[in-house]
């Protein structure tokens, strides 16, 4: 096992890290604008339809392409929940309250994702578990692509 020497105070003190200007951090927000939580959303559940619709058209299945579209919604329902509960608390000047906030946000999606996967079988006529979980994970990883195609960010930096 490899063992790292304790940093010493002094070169602690010859860091290299600098903290930016105001000027500086103007640039790099300009650079780096925020992604808008609900975009995130709204591409989540069109990814979702395209899925149910690419799902149905290869399979021919109505039942397939209904299964991997309640997989895109046991993730945007959640997800939409999830923001608008941590947006309505985002100006808590206490710490404390809004990690707790995100925290129990957080639990509430958990749960109406167990809670709506475990209604699927009632819900889904001819429920196919693998479109299902298909239409789950695609639709998941779509805020990735988001990070990916924003708007005025470099991608060399």
């Amino acid at each position: 096992m490899k063992t790292i020497a304790p940093e010493t105070e002094t070169e602690a003190e010859e860091s290299d890290f600098k903290p930016l200007t105001a000027d500086e951090a103007a640039v790099w927000r300009r650079r780096n604008p925020p992604i808008s939580v609900w975009k995130v959303v709204a591409g989540q559940a069109l990814v979702g339809i395209l899925v149910a619709l690419v799902a149905w058209v290869l399979t021919g299945s109505v039942g397939v392409g209904w299964s991997a579209a309640y997989g895109a919604l046991a993730v945007v329902v959640p997800a939409a929940l999830f923001a608008r509960g941590v947006l309505r608390h985002k100006a808590s000047t206490n710490p404390r309250a809004a990690m707790v906030g995100f925290f129990g946000w957080e639990i509430a999606k958990i749960v109406l994702t167990v809670a709506l996967l475990a209604a699927a079988p009632w819900v889904v006529p001819g429920l196919s578990w693998m479109a299902l979980v298909v239409g789950m994970v695609i639709t998941m990883k779509t805020y990735w692509v988001a990070l990916l195609v924003r708007p005025g960010v470099r991608k060399t930096d």
